[in-house]
């Protein structure tokens, strides 16, 4: 019996225990590279990847993308000042 109890006071614990929380992408303002892909521009803009791929076909949104591909490219430096972000 105590080790139904043990275990069941265990599984407890992990339930209410903090989550760790991991960003899919680094910090804005430690990327350097020259374009950003659809899902990270997202991320960084706090945007649905869909609203990126309806300002890019409607050509109404504040970034335009370049097409490299046939993949949509954000420019990082647009991405960075949309945000605010200085580096």
């Amino acid at each position: 019996m105590q080790t139904t109890t043990h275990s069941s006071i265990q599984v407890m614990r992990e339930a209410h225990a903090p989550q760790q929380f991991n960003a899919p992408f680094p910090p804005l303002a430690l990327v350097n590279k020259p374009n950003l892909t659809t899902a990270e521009t997202a991320y960084y803009l706090n945007r649905r990847p869909q609203t990126l791929r309806g300002w890019a076909c409607l050509e109404n949104g504040p970034l335009r993308p370049t097409r490299i591909g046939g993949l949509l490219a954000w420019n990082t430096a647009t991405v960075k000042a949309l945000a605010g972000v200085t580096a």
